[in-house]
């Protein structure tokens, strides 16, 4: 089964998991600044854990249509021609 491909010949699959890493990255890493910004300064850190995940999941959702996408054409394919 062939994967569908983007302008510059990197497939979706790929596009979504990268994103998705990305946004596991994202989160862990403003976590981890969150959790000891108390040792470098006085003044608290200025996002919210709920902020945080938000933003995170808001990564991975701009390409969720992608990911969707190869997940509706495998449904398609299940149920066969009409």
């Amino acid at each position: 089964m062939e994967e569908k491909q983007t302008g510059k010949g990197v497939s979706a699959r790929e596009v979504s998991k990268t994103s998705m890493i990305i946004a596991g990255v994202w989160i862990a890493a403003l976590s981890l600044v969150k959790a000891f910004w108390g040792f470098v300064s006085e003044r608290t850190f200025g996002l919210e854990m709920s902020e945080i995940i938000w933003s995170g999941i808001a990564i991975a959702a701009v390409f969720s249509p992608v990911y969707m996408s190869i997940f509706l054409e495998k449904v398609r394919d299940l149920r066969g021609p009409k």
